[in-house]
Order: structure tokens, then sequence, then C-alpha cells
């Protein structure tokens, strides 16, 4: 699933007219970014939230062949991330499956990032498998950190004024039934993710390559030059 129904605030003037994943980086937009990346991992389906200008995200998607494209509209209702994923669990199957933020995206090392994690994914001792990046080598990111990562690839949360060396990188794998006994209407996916971490079953896999955060009009050219640097 690709969330891809927010208002991107941040991204303001650029948003007043356009929805925040049709922004373009390098002539790309940022919702073609994340889904190019799924085709090539082998994803054959993928379901994308809409909510805010939302005609225009399903005129843009409608172009694409692959991966065959389902849409969760939110229209109504913003649910948030945790929300708008249990609203689509009937579109999204008994099997575990990628959540990936359409407001970030990544530089692949030599393998696939997503193949990488469907390689570690183990259900019996993971409730999450998330996408981790260095703090240090990302881009557009000025945070703290959000996540510490103990020698078996389990995550804490960073609490207080602490640094923290590895920060979320917009991709998680899950199980549809770790959903269960959550909130009806908006919520957000970090009530999951401490769920998780409360019984050390949050497990991290350190991005492989550049991890991009594309928060603000001014990250564009950041995250351009990035991409230049890594095609030299």
């Amino acid at each position: 699933m690709v969330l891809a129904a927010g208002l991107g605030l941040r991204m303001r003037p650029i948003t007043d007219t356009l929805p925040k994943p049709l922004v373009e980086v390098g002539g790309r937009t940022l919702i073609d970014r994340n889904l190019d990346p799924l085709v090539e991992a082998g994803v054959r389906k993928a379901v994308v939230n809409v909510h805010y200008r939302a005609e225009q995200m399903e005129a843009h998607l409608a172009r694409r062949d692959r991966p065959e494209l389902v849409i969760s509209d939110e229209r109504d209702l913003l649910l948030d991330s945790g929300g708008g994923v249990k609203k689509a669990l009937n579109l999204l199957g008994p099997d575990p499956f990628y959540i990936v933020n359409a407001d970030s995206f990544w530089i692949d090392g030599p393998r696939s990032n997503l193949v990488r994690m469907a390689e570690a994914y183990d259900p019996a001792a993971m409730d999450m498998l998330m996408l981790v990046a260095p703090t240090w080598t990302s881009t557009g990111y000025e945070g703290r950190g959000d996540f510490h990562m103990d020698a078996l690839g389990r995550l804490q949360r960073r609490t207080g004024r602490d640094v923290a060396p590895f920060v979320y990188a917009g991709v998680i794998i899950v199980r549809p039934e770790f959903f269960a006994d959550t909130p009806e209407g908006p919520f957000s996916l970090n009530l999951l993710f401490d769920r998780a971490a409360a019984s050390g079953r949050l497990h991290g896999l350190r991005l492989d390559g550049f991890w991009l955060h594309v928060g603000t009009p001014a990250s564009i050219a950041e995250a351009e030059r990035k991409i230049d640097e890594s095609v030299r």
C-alpha cells in the first residue's frame, strides 16, 4: 500500500494546487519514484489512498500500466496513516504486505532494498520489519533520529533529548492481522510501531543506498543534487 492521501502542508505553496505525491523531483513525481521500485521488486498490485486533490491523483495513476493500481478513497475523511491502511485491508488480502510513504524515496545500492526486506522478513520473530536509514547519510533530514537498533535488528524509540542513529525510511512490511484491536477512524501507524517495539517484535533493516526526505520546497533542489551525484 502506498500512502498518498496527506495534505502536504509543509510543501506549500507548491501543494496549494498540487497533491504532494505529484511533486516532481528530478523530472519524476514522488508517487512514481515509489511505485517504480515496487514494480522492479516484483509487486504486481498496489493500493493507493487518496484524499487531497484526489481527482489529480487518479488521473495521474490512470496513466500507469504497472503495477495494477486500486484506489482507496478517503475523500470524505482523512484517516491518517494507520486508519488509511485499516480501511484498505479488504483490498490488500491476507498476506504480509509493504506500506510505503509517498513523500520520500530512496536510491538503492547494489540490490533492491524492497527485495532485501522481503528476504529478511520473518513473521515468526517480527510483527513489523521497517526500513531504516542512517541519519548521517540521509538527505533532507535534520532531526535527532527515530530509533536505536540492537545486534539482533530489534528497534527501540529514541527517548527525550536522546539522539538515535536511524530514521524511519518510509517502508514497512506487516501482517494484516496486526491491525486487530486498532481504533476505528483516524490513527497513526506510530501506535503499531510502539506496540511492536514494546514486545521486541519491531525489527529494522538498514537501507543500502541513500534516503531522501522531500518535506519542503527547499528540499527538492537538495534531493536533485543527490540524484545527480548518484548517477555520475
